[in-house]
């Protein structure tokens, strides 16, 4: 009765611990982004969820216009390479875990706990062109598609742009990706257990206009639910 006990008070202890975490790293939305007004046509883009890992498919022609007009000439360049798709979906993520563990059946302990718990991984963009939006270009994975203001849209474009490493004003090709037309390039930022690939996802979304809750957002099942919530439309 008194491991019980203790084990019950651990757990209380333990979901208190994670919905203070939650609630005091939250990140505020900005309402003059998003929900796109009436008159915004706004712009489509989709969250792709995996097992472990998440990216986000921009549609090409956009994502150019924007980079093009703000003279983002990284974003430009990517552009340019994948000029020949409609979309592009783009991932952020440790180089050593994304190059070396394509699946979850080659992940090992080790591994998993080399990306998570040692400081400043070098991290990489994984780019991949699609000729269709990814509803059906893909299968076996979630999709969450949303909606941005085209304000909100310039801001994640110009976020993307930060994490984009260059070298002469150039991308930085570190060779073919995991599958389809893609590749992987040098990116900024370090990997490690409080900056993975959803939180990635989760900071493009944030810089929108969305609200986003870092803690739940650390798996891709919670950053789905995490959106589900901010995509729930208003009660009627």
């Amino acid at each position: 009765m008194r491991f019980l006990r203790r084990s019950l008070f651990a757990l209380v202890v333990a979901g208190l611990t994670l919905a203070i975490a939650t609630i005091l790293t939250r990140r505020a939305g900005d309402p003059s982004l998003y929900p796109p007004r009436p008159e915004d046509t706004g712009i489509t883009v989709h969250v792709t969820a995996y097992s472990y890992h998440s990216g986000l498919v921009l549609p090409l022609p956009e994502l150019k216009e924007v980079a093009e007009r703000l003279a983002l000439g990284e974003v430009i360049a990517i552009a340019d390479r994948f000029r020949a798709y409609a979309f592009v979906e783009i991932g952020w993520g440790d180089e050593g875990f994304y190059r070396l563990v394509p699946t979850v059946a080659e992940l090992t302990a080790r591994e998993a706990l080399r990306a998570l718990l040692r400081p400043n991984n070098p991290s990489v963009l994984h780019v991949v062109g699609l000729a269709r939006a990814p509803v059906s270009e893909f299968s076996g994975i979630e999709v969450a598609p949303i909606t941005l203001s085209r304000k909100g849209f310039d801001r994640l474009v110009s976020r993307l742009a930060e994490s984009i490493a260059a070298e002469d004003g150039r991308p930085i090709e570190l060779g073919t990706g995991l599958y389809g037309p893609s590749l992987f390039y040098r990116a900024r930022g370090a990997f490690n257990i409080f900056n993975v690939c959803n939180h990635w996802v989760a900071g493009l979304l944030n810089a929108a206009g969305l609200p986003t809750l870092p803690v739940l957002d650390t798996l891709p099942a919670g950053l789905l639910l995490d959106l589900s919530w901010v995509l729930k439309p208003p009660p009627a």
